[in-house]
């Protein structure tokens, strides 16, 4: 019999569940905001998707204080991890500068150029599938930024249909989350467990890489033969070339952001690459535009709190996963990253020793897969919400109609994995 859970896990069980809610309800605390004038600062604090698990973290380390006392509080704190937090911020404000952006549009345009099709059509294709693939090499948060900019600026700024929107950023966040299972250094949950597991780049293509890379295309496909009308109607041109970055420009953002990515796992290596860059983006300023702080600093605070909340679920969740047979855990791993980190899921399903290659194999593929369902399933997709919710309804997104949106994307996915 596993030990009885200790009564501050039992109530940071009970503080995830109601964050879980609280990220369904953020709609309704927007309407309190109209509804209720004298306190809307408060219901537009609540309101915000991001802020929702750094608050109830802070709610957790509260009750903590009061039931284990001063030191196992902060101790819980200075024992976690929130390196992928910060490497998340650092990632999106470098890849978001308007060098990085330029670049990957010329780059867009000219393969688009190449197919023989509408160009609004080409594109609209190219952001679900080039780019989330692109997610492989220069990591899933920077893909999942540059894709949400450019479906931004060139689609969603036309008032679509309520349909295209959800449709788009449900396959967004789902082939992003596949699209990085082609090395083994990309995906947050491949991340996990790549060591641990002795899973190289090799391995991870041979295995999941191009099953990923055939659910994205087909994804993409799909989605853009089906709102073909639309995309044509009110796909904007492309940037007509007006202050263009000179090619050293670009050349030194592209050392910053690959210097990141390279250590990855070394806070200390890469924040002070950040702070360089920094420097240097305020020494050529007429060459950027304003760089996406705030947004950055916005998901960093919410994969913070997930960090916080989500690391004192361990006691459930690896008694739901042990001794779960293979297909039986992809479904269950697939279910269980709509609710939580698939990075996290991951992390704490490797716990479990003297696994089967098919139990690695189920985990990953079930956590990547359901990586789009929800805002907290996978670390990249606040990244998108924050650069895309502004064109949605009242400024936000609705949680359920992401679900409902991502379901048929993360079905083709499912396939892939398991069929192919």
């Amino acid at each position: 019999m596993p030990p009885a859970p200790s009564t501050p896990e039992l109530a940071a069980a009970v503080i995830f569940a109601l964050a879980v809610a609280h990220t369904f309800a953020t709609r309704l605390f927007a309407r309190l905001a109209h509804l209720q004038p004298r306190h809307a600062g408060l219901w537009r604090l609540l309101a915000e998707v991001e802020v929702v698990f750094g608050f109830w973290a802070f709610v957790l380390i509260a009750v903590m204080f009061l039931l284990a006392g001063e030191e196992a509080a902060v101790g819980y704190l200075e024992r976690q991890r929130f390196t992928e937090p910060m490497f998340v911020f650092v990632i999106m404000v470098i890849a978001a500068s308007r060098p990085i952006v330029q670049m990957v549009i010329a780059s867009v345009r000219l393969l688009a150029a190449a197919i023989p099709l509408p160009s609004a059509l080409t594109v609209f294709f190219l952001c679900l599938s080039l780019v989330p693939l692109l997610g492989s090499l220069i990591t899933e948060p920077a893909a999942m930024t540059l894709a949400a900019l450019l479906l931004r600026d060139r689609y969603f700024r036309q008032k679509l249909s309520r349909r295209l929107q959800y449709a788009a950023i449900g396959m967004l966040f789902v082939n992003v989350s596949i699209g990085g299972a082609l090395t083994s250094f990309a995906a947050p949950p491949v991340l996990m467990v790549a060591g641990k597991w002795q899973w190289d780049s090799l391995y991870m293509l041979s295995q999941f890489g191009w099953k990923a890379a055939f659910a994205v295309i087909i994804n993409a496909a799909a989605l853009t033969w089906f709102f073909r009308r639309e995309l044509r109607a009110k796909g904007a041109p492309g940037a007509t070339g007006e202050n263009c970055v000179p090619p050293g420009v670009t050349a030194v953002h592209l050392v910053f952001l690959v210097g990141v990515i390279v250590f990855a796992h070394h806070p200390v290596v890469f924040m002070g690459l950040f702070l360089f860059f920094l420097g240097y983006a305020e020494a050529y300023k007429h060459h950027q535009d304003r760089l996406i702080l705030r947004e950055g600093l916005l998901v960093a605070f919410f994969l913070t709190g997930l960090v916080v909340v989500g690391g004192m679920q361990q006691w459930w969740l690896q008694e739901t996963l042990a001794g779960v047979e293979p297909d039986a855990l992809y479904f269950l791993a697939m279910a269980l990253t709509a609710i939580t980190d698939n990075a996290a899921l991951v992390y704490l399903a490797s716990l479990v020793d003297g696994v089967s290659p098919q139990f690695k194999y189920a985990l990953v593929a079930g956590a990547i897969t359901g990586g789009g369902l929800t805002l907290i399933a996978n670390a990249p997709n606040p990244a998108g919400a924050a650069i895309l919710k502004s064109t949605f309804d009242d400024g936000a997104i609705s949680p359920l109609g992401l679900f409902l949106a991502a379901l048929p994307p993360t079905g083709v996915a499912a396939l892939a994995f398991w069929a192919l």
